[in-house]
């Protein structure tokens, strides 16, 4: 087969695992863990809903998963299938945000790209967060302000986690709108990007709030 898993997608895999794993293993009632099981099973197959037989056989394995050892190699028998972020680049990053001098990004060739739904990093000295997000078959991305913010809960991974502010300009002006119009869209995200994409379970959130600011 060939790949077919994107992060979020795995992310979520390995959440039902485990609560699948810790039903088969520590509850004693086994229509509980029955219902446990059946809703682990339900809730990856939704994920996928262009999926083949042979690809929801592969998925359909962690009904069975027992000890943490198991849902490991299940997990790690489900890597060859993951998808790969597009490969992105310093040049990548400045066309993408061709009005930013001197932009700073991360060492991208050291990122593991199949643990990545989006390219998220932060410019300290100009108080600036960047992201890149793979929306409708293209790279896109979307600048703002951030101002680090107290814990809270994340609108990408729903974590409770240390959080950032992140506010950027729609770049959609209704028709006959002044030249000094503006349109801000903020929203509270992990401070730590690589973190946020190790949990992050759906992409809804982000395609959303890229949506609202690209147009």
């Amino acid at each position: 087969m060939k790949p077919f898993i994107r992060n979020h997608q795995y992310n979520l895999i390995k959440k039902q695992a485990g609560m699948v794993q810790h039903a088969n293993t520590s509850v004693s009632d086994r229509r509980v863990a029955e219902s446990v099981r059946l809703g682990a099973c339900a809730a990856v197959a939704e994920a996928f809903p262009d999926a083949s037989k042979e690809q929801l056989d592969l998925l359909g394995k962690l009904a069975d998963l027992r000890t943490t050892e198991e849902v490991d190699g299940y997990l790690l028998s489900l890597e060859p299938y993951l998808e790969l972020f597009p490969q992105l680049s310093p040049k990548d990053a400045s066309r993408l945000f061709p009005k930013v001098k001197k932009l700073k990004t991360p060492d991208f060739a050291a990122i593991d790209r199949r643990f990545l739904t989006y390219a998220g990093w932060t410019d300290i000295g100009t108080g600036r967060m960047f992201l890149v997000y793979d929306l409708d078959g293209k790279l896109a991305g979307v600048e703002g302000r951030f101002t680090q913010a107290r814990k809270g809960v994340c609108f990408l991974c729903n974590r409770h986690q240390e959080l950032a502010l992140f506010s950027a300009v729609s770049k959609v002006k209704p028709a006959n709108a002044s030249p000094d119009y503006y349109k801000a869209f903020g929203q509270y995200i992990c401070s730590d990007s690589e973190a946020c994409n190790h949990h992050i379970k759906d992409v809804a959130a982000l395609e959303n709030f890229f949506h609202l600011v690209l147009g």
